[in-house]
């Protein structure tokens, strides 16, 4: 398995990023965990509507915009990952100053991108 990857803001839209970033991590080995609002199915992954403190998470990839983030904050540093992904949109110097502090590396990228050039 690779890295194990929280999907954070997913969708079960299959027109929505975060439905392919599922997908994709899924086609490419990586042991995946999902929140979003709604509860169901994406690629086998369930989608959970309460934060689960998850273990052993390697990459934690947003697909909340700025403004949604700040409740997550406590949660995410809480889960110790290895990095948090901002994907395009989600950018938030405020909370990469909070990771930083925190010793968690984080880099404003796309998850689909970096999937699909062998970069994740």
């Amino acid at each position: 398995m690779g890295k194990k990857t929280l999907v954070l803001g997913a969708s079960l839209k299959p027109n929505r990023y975060s439905y392919y970033a599922i997908q994709r991590l899924v086609a490419s080995h990586h042991e995946v965990v999902a929140f979003g609002l709604k509860s169901g199915q994406v690629s086998g992954v369930t989608i959970d509507t309460e934060l689960l403190q998850y273990e052993n998470i390697d990459t934690v990839t947003l697909y909340l915009n700025s403004m949604r983030q700040h409740e997550y904050y406590d949660y995410i540093i809480s889960l110790n990952p290895n990095r948090v992904i901002f994907n395009p949109g989600t950018e938030n110097p405020e909370f990469y100053k909070l990771l930083k502090e925190n010793n968690v590396a984080f880099e404003e990228s796309c998850t689909l991108v970096l999937l699909s050039t062998n970069q994740y």
